[in-house]
């Protein structure tokens, strides 16, 4: 992981709501999808107060769902200024969450505690370029997930984005076409990474605003990643597609059981 993906997360943390139709739904959706997983999942968890590391936690978008739905949350991320929107955020929903600042790759020192599930949400793991940093965080975020208990990763499909190493994604276009978010996507001459360039347009008072930041993933395939949760201690590693799981990127779980 480079210093982009710092600058990247501080930079967007501000306006990062707008890469949704609407963020507060997404939050509510999220919660619901997402807690349902995990029970079914876990089903010997309790209802309430079950605990739950969101170790990418962002703007919060995930915590606070999952803090809605009886999860009791701590979140981690490692840009100082999304974690500082975040806490605004989950105080004005009126859920408590612990947020702080802390890199994934440095859990066991940074985090006290074990829990029922670590959560890693939304792509960020494939941030981490390389398979000693992807140990690293793996084996860290091992160190927190309670005997019995499970890890919980999103991602994007990159088995099948690296057949057609796509150049862009779809434009979104909201508010009657005042916002529009899309992605420009430069890979690598071996496909194995990829520079995200992130932009997002907004209409003000007749005039158009550019906003755009970059930042760089590896297209992590789901094989190269099984082997690398398995080295780490995890087992019962299982991926769910969107179909089955309702969530729009696949999920990875895995079990910490001794």
């Amino acid at each position: 992981m480079d210093e982009s993906v710092l600058d990247f997360y501080d930079g967007l943390a501000e306006a990062y709501h707008l890469i949704f139709v609407d963020w507060h739904h997404a939050i509510s959706w999220q919660g619901e999808v997402l807690s349902k997983f995990i029970h079914s999942k876990l089903a010997s968890l309790s209802k309430e107060g079950a605990s739950l590391l969101d170790c990418s936690c962002g703007i919060g978008t995930q915590a606070i769902g999952l803090a809605n739905h009886g999860f009791k949350v701590t979140g981690t991320d490692l840009s100082p200024v999304s974690i500082a929107r975040a806490t605004k955020e989950a105080e004005s929903y009126g859920v408590e969450i612990n947020f702080r600042v802390a890199d994934f790759r440095s859990l066991a020192k940074d985090v006290s505690g074990v829990y029922d599930v670590v959560l890693s949400a939304d792509n960020a793991v494939p941030h981490l370029l390389t398979d000693d940093d992807l140990y690293l965080a793996v084996r860290n975020m091992y160190s927190k997930v309670k005997k019995d208990g499970m890890l919980l990763l999103t991602m994007r499909d990159y088995d099948e984005l690296v057949k057609e190493k796509p150049k862009t994604t779809e434009p979104r276009i909201f508010e009657k076409g005042k916002r529009i978010v899309f992605q420009v996507w430069d890979w690598a001459d071996d496909a194995k990474t990829y520079q995200t360039n992130h932009f997002l347009l907004q209409e003000m008072n007749g005039q158009w605003k550019t906003t755009q930041a970059k930042t760089r993933y590896r297209a992590l395939l789901r094989d190269e990643f099984t082997h690398i949760l398995s080295t780490a201690g995890f087992a019962d590693i299982e991926w769910s597609m969107p179909a089955e799981s309702g969530y729009y990127q696949p999920i990875v779980t895995a079990r910490k059981v001794v």
